[in-house]
């Protein structure tokens, strides 16, 4: 069977670089859309991570990043995908980020 994998990058950190995000919950958050639509996912522990923020002079924001896994049939995705979209652009507005990370199968999306 083929599959799409799909991660997710929960950020600890709002865009400052400072202000903490409810990782916690918005780890809980993106857990339960994925089981709801696509079956299930899995949560990988924090990692460090670092991303430059051109818009603010090319400052570099380090944090512990969170990555939400699933493997969803390629046309389950396709037919999900907007849906998919709306959920990281609540969330882009809800942890103040200038982006959210989001891999499908091997293509970056930054929205």
């Amino acid at each position: 069977m083929k599959i799409t994998t799909i991660t997710l990058y929960i950020p600890s950190l709002e865009r400052d670089g400072a202000t903490p995000v409810n990782q916690r919950q918005w780890t809980g958050k993106a857990l339960a859309f994925f089981g709801l639509t696509f079956g299930g996912a899995t949560a990988f522990p924090p990692a460090k991570g670092v991303w430059r923020d051109d818009d603010r002079g090319g400052v570099l924001v380090y944090d512990t990043t969170v990555m939400v896994q699933c493997h969803a049939d390629p046309a389950l995705e396709q037919a999900l995908r907007r849906k998919l979209m709306e959920f990281c652009e609540r969330m882009k507005r809800e942890t103040n980020q200038s982006e959210v990370g989001l891999v499908i199968g091997d293509e970056y999306f930054g929205i």
